[in-house]
């Protein structure tokens, strides 16, 4: 809605704040490739990315015609994330200008974190950048049902923004997403939020309904946020 004054900003994780695809596709893999359920990086961008782990691992095993029971899930995330937690606790880069753009919102707008992966995949990254008590309502997928686009995620963020800053009205479109992927910006919008869509992680083509697309967050700052809904 033009003429909206900006309230939040809500950021997705994997695909924004760090590149950590490669990372999940592996520990993934390490789990599904002795199972005979591997698969190739191309088919995990094209169908996986935007699944949390939950189902993600319920695609894979849907896939191949295999029954998944939830005690069998519940392994297989654990096993997954202690693979990923290994990997990322040697050092992660963030993607260029997320550093700088996060600094300098943090503060002056309520901030959050909408993220599909498991809390303890964010926090070990968070730390590293000293990012503990810098965003304040953080979503995984712990605390949802659904995963992205299912707006269940967005929609808790906002509850939570709301809560926080009780003293303030923050409405779905006073609020930018940023986000990577289809899925993401479709989670996004059916919320009600405005999209800003990167293309980290897919073609600029592949991210259809976005408000915007930026190749990187290098060039973005408040003021160019604020003009997305001016």
């Amino acid at each position: 809605m033009k003429g909206t004054m900006l309230k939040a900003v809500i950021f997705d994780f994997d695909g924004i704040i760090v590149d950590t695809e490669p990372i999940h596709f592996q520990a993934f893999q390490n789990i599904l490739q002795p199972l005979g359920l591997g698969y190739s990086w191309e088919e995990y961008l094209e169908k996986y990315i935007g699944f949390d782990d939950r189902d993600a691992f319920r695609e894979s095993f849907t896939s191949a015609g295999k029954i998944l029971d939830d005690e069998m899930l519940c392994n297989l995330i654990n096993h997954k994330a202690e693979f990923f937690e290994k990997i990322v606790r040697q050092g992660v880069q963030p993607y260029p200008g997320v550093l700088e753009l996060v600094k300098a919102l943090s503060g002056n707008l309520p901030l959050g974190l909408c993220s599909g992966a498991l809390r303890r995949d964010i926090e070990p990254i968070l730390e590293q950048f000293g990012w503990q008590h810098t965003f304040d309502a953080i979503v995984t997928a712990d605390d949802v049902k659904a995963s992205k686009p299912d707006p269940e995620s967005y929609l808790l963020s906002l509850q939570r923004l709301t809560e926080v800053f009780h003293s303030m009205t923050i409405l779905p479109h006073e609020c930018i997403a940023i986000e990577d992927t289809p899925a993401g910006i479709e989670s996004a919008l059916t919320a009600g939020l405005a999209v800003l869509a990167v293309s980290n992680s897919h073609s600029e083509q592949r991210l259809v309904g976005a408000t915007r697309v930026t190749d990187s967050l290098e060039n973005i700052t408040i003021d160019v946020l604020r003009s997305f809904l001016a």
